[in-house]
């Protein structure tokens, strides 16, 4: 991702994007692209994330090939803004966002586009300076977040509050010892930001948890799924134009997702070996020793985190990165609440009247998830209920 903190410069234009003003060139731009190119080949446009690991199994397995869709090389972005950018103007057609920032996206500006599946479950955590003890040790320090539409904030918010900490942003000031202080930053720069004492801790997708393990600069406080039980992080994001006028072309696409989630799960070891940049696609820049640590960790991690109160909840069972691709209503319903009562800069407005129920209902379309789950074995191939509902379960 980009080598420099996200800039104020930066977020404005994300913010700007997510306007429906901001957003109309852009808007203009799709139309044309797909009224000149109607049956344009897959087009995925990822960070260098853990995040994005169906998307780049799937073109490495030959996925898209064998549903008889042309796809080209997934394209590697280098922030949430250009990422953004490229997909409402139609330069990339399928990509993972942080799920928060599809509400942003669909009800903040009314982009056409949906939440097809989700990506991952799992697969973040709260990583702090080695003299960090507990969430108590944070009061009056900073802490850095990859978005303030993400997961991560969600979460990290929680758990400050259960904890009596509260969240703030301040660019000047003093921070008291009963706040926390926010600041959005690119995950490539937080492990260096950590190590010289820029920041107290991090909240972030993988690797880069497991990158200051590695490094020996961090450790994991709490894995954010063993706050919210099998939360989505990222999800897969269309647009409503594909889904409407190429069903059969999204159905073929979503089936190469669900194909790649299933072999993932069963070729952890592989999956980070082809991610690493060691791998013959070099899609992320990361060493396969923190892609392993991830995707396929020692046995004897998982004692080492109960020791240390990294996982709490030794009866969930959590991965530390799992892969299912249901989209559950439940979830989209939980985020919206929580988002309204999340600290948030920017224009959040929109969600006060937001009614969860309708979020879920018009934001996520799983008509082709639910035929490609039945395709590969049903929800039991996931190791999970057959049931298409379910009841969150949030602990911090």
């Amino acid at each position: 991702m980009c080598q420099v903190p996200m800039s104020r410069r930066e977020w404005l234009k994300l913010s700007a994007l997510f306007t429906a003003g901001g957003a109309l060139p852009l808007l203009n731009s799709l139309n044309a692209r797909a009224a000149a190119e109607p049956d344009a080949p897959v087009r995925i446009g990822y960070l260098p994330i853990t995040d994005a690991t169906p998307l780049l199994v799937a073109h490495n397995n030959g996925y898209f090939d064998q549903e008889g869709v042309r796809a080209e090389k997934p394209t590697l972005l280098r922030s949430w803004a250009q990422l953004v950018e490229a997909f409402i103007s139609g330069q990339v057609n399928v990509v993972h966002l942080l799920s928060p920032m599809t509400v942003w996206a669909r009800f903040g500006s009314q982009v056409p586009a949906k939440v097809v599946a989700w990506n991952h479950v799992g697969g973040s955590g709260l990583t702090v300076a080695p003299q960090v003890n507990s969430l108590r040790d944070l009061g009056g320090k900073t802490v850095a977040i990859p978005f303030w539409y993400s997961i991560h904030n969600v979460v990290l918010q929680t758990m400050l509050k259960q904890d009596g900490l509260t969240p703030v942003s301040r660019k000047t000031g003093t921070i008291a010892a009963n706040e926390v202080n926010l600041t959005v930053m690119a995950p490539s720069d937080m492990p260096p930001a950590l190590a010289s004492r820029q920041i107290e801790g991090y909240i972030v997708a993988e690797p880069f948890n497991a990158a200051a393990e590695t490094l020996k600069i961090g450790k994991i406080l709490r894995f954010t799924g063993d706050v919210w039980r099998n939360h989505a992080c990222c999800v897969v994001f269309m647009h409503q134009n594909d889904l409407d006028k190429r069903p059969e072309w999204s159905q073929k696409v979503v089936n190469a997702i669900v194909k790649a989630q299933r072999w993932t799960q069963d070729n952890r070891a592989e999956a980070a070996s082809l991610l690493s940049k060691e791998g013959a696609n070099r899609y992320t820049p990361h060493s396969l020793e923190a892609l392993r640590k991830v995707l396929a960790p020692d046995p004897s991690d998982h004692g080492r985190y109960l020791a240390s109160g990294a996982i709490k909840h030794a009866n969930w069972n959590e991965k530390r990165i799992d892969f299912q691709p249901y989209p559950y209503p439940s979830y989209t319903e939980e985020l919206v609440r929580r988002l309204k009562g999340t600290l948030i800069e920017g224009n959040s407005t929109f969600l006060a009247s937001l009614d969860p129920q309708r979020a879920a209902r018009e934001l996520v379309d799983d008509r082709f998830v639910r035929r490609s789950i039945e395709s590969v074995g049903g929800l039991k191939a996931f190791g999970i209920s057959e049931s298409f509902t379910r009841q969150e379960e949030i602990a911090a």
